[in-house]
């Protein structure tokens, strides 16, 4: 029995060293660099344990010095610390109806090379195998050591996708071949590596969380708006999955119909938002008979001339999410509303503006407005999402790790490692990280 109390305190006391050891790197995550000194005053601990916590870190190769801090007091200038550029290595493939998209990013969140295919989704074998080239061309990019340190593939989709196309206005297509298709197992049975599947919405919420404004914010809503408008929340500064995954989900929030002459008839009284809030909606008001070939390219050139047709989707697409925020608003009483989308910061600021106006004039009697801001990413926010989930689950501080036990990892990736070392399983571009859990 007291070797079983033992025990117990032993596996507490790693538990406990783990949660510590990802608390100091989600500081220096947000904080960009810190001393030994503001470290042990931010995770409270003593001298003696932040110093074994940076040793190790440090050896495993995940915390980097970079200089001494002179600010004109006694003593030795302090050793600043930030993570290592290196210390990780991850994978974000992006899929959606209109575009393929992979990319290689670093433990600092900087995209390292990418591979981009904007085109009408094509049938899952043939999705797979371009995926497969472009992970296979990006991994060659890196060293033997380097893949060594790969985590991961995140993947970032729509749920459903061969779901809403007549809100959508998409041709059939292959949409249809991917409700019996599992991309993850699929990728994973390909690559040896862990996949973390996510819903677009939120992995780009979790890149927010990660790298962008939630280093500084714990509580917000995340909208992206992509081929179809998507969501994602972040409460208390963790992901809120919801019983199927879909929590933020905007994209089905019932809206009235749109005034827009191209728009579909909805099939209820009331319509979904998805059929309102979309660049697809966009690309269809502005050619109709084209839509399916626009590019990206093709829609910033509306707005950059003020092309009347581009102003009047924006108009209605504005009108439309005044009303979604304001039922969100009053279910989740958030302070802070991100905003990006597919056609970069011009467009997003303007957006941003008109949406500020729009939801503030909306506002019923009592009542304030969250603050809405435009997000960190632009168009690269899914890839960095979905980049972003093997690294938030192998290193994010979530309240899980402390409850011991063996949690189910991403399609059968086994349980959480003691530490953040590397198992023996090899995979085609190198070993991962620890087998990671999934909430």
């Amino acid at each position: 029995m007291e070797e079983q109390r033992k025990s117990g305190r032993g596996s507490n006391s790693a538990q406990l060293r783990r949660y510590n050891e990802r608390i100091v790197l989600q500081i220096l995550r947000r904080a960009g660099t810190a001393s030994k000194a503001e470290l042990a005053r931010a995770v409270q601990l003593t001298n003696a344990a932040i110093g074994a916590i940076i040793h190790d870190l440090h050896e495993d190769g995940f915390i980097t010095e970079v200089g001494k801090r002179h600010d004109g007091s006694r003593g030795q200038p302090a050793t600043m610390l930030s993570l290592a550029p290196k210390g990780a290595f991850s994978f974000g493939v992006r899929v959606d109806r209109t575009s393929l998209e992979t990319v290689l990013m670093d433990f600092s969140g900087t995209i390292l090379d990418r591979r981009i295919h904007d085109r009408i989704l094509p049938a899952p074998a043939e999705a797979l195998s371009i995926l497969l080239e472009d992970l296979e061309a990006l991994g060659a990019t890196l060293d033997d050591t380097d893949r060594a340190r790969i985590t991961g593939i995140g993947l970032a989709q729509p749920f459903n996708l061969g779901a809403w196309l007549h809100e959508l206005g998409l041709p059939e297509a292959d949409f249809k071949k991917w409700d019996d298709f599992d991309l993850t197992h699929a990728l994973q049975d390909e690559t040896g590596l862990p996949v973390f599947s996510e819903n677009d919405g939120t992995a780009a919420a979790v890149a927010e969380l990660f790298y962008g404004v939630g280093r500084q914010n714990d509580n917000f809503l995340y909208l992206f708006l992509g081929p179809a408008i998507g969501g994602g929340l972040i409460l208390n500064g963790d992901v809120v999955r919801g019983s199927s995954g879909n929590a933020g989900d905007v994209a089905m929030v019932p809206v009235p119909p749109g005034k827009l002459s191209t728009a579909n008839p909805p099939r209820q009284a009331w319509d979904l938002l998805l059929a309102r809030a979309s660049l697809v909606a966009l690309a269809r008001h502005l050619d109709p008979l084209n839509f399916p070939n626009m590019s990206r390219k093709d829609l910033q050139s509306a707005f950059e001339c003020d092309d009347p047709l581009a102003l009047e989707w924006l108009a209605d697409c504005v009108d439309a999410l005044a009303v979604a925020l304001r039922s969100a608003f009053a279910v989740l009483d958030m302070p802070l509303v991100l905003i990006d989308s597919d056609l970069g910061s011009a467009f997003n600021e303007r957006f941003g503006k008109a949406l500020a106006s729009a939801v503030t004039e909306a506002a019923p009697e009592s009542r304030l407005s969250p603050d809405i801001l435009v997000g960190s990413f632009g168009h690269d926010a899914g890839a960095v999402g979905a980049a972003s989930l093997p690294q938030f689950f192998n290193f994010s501080p979530r309240a899980t790790i402390l409850t011991g036990g063996k949690h189910e990892g991403p399609a059968g990736a086994g349980s959480v490692e003691e530490r953040t070392g590397f198992p023996a399983r090899a995979a085609r571009w190198g070993s991962h990280l620890a087998a990671p859990s999934r909430t």
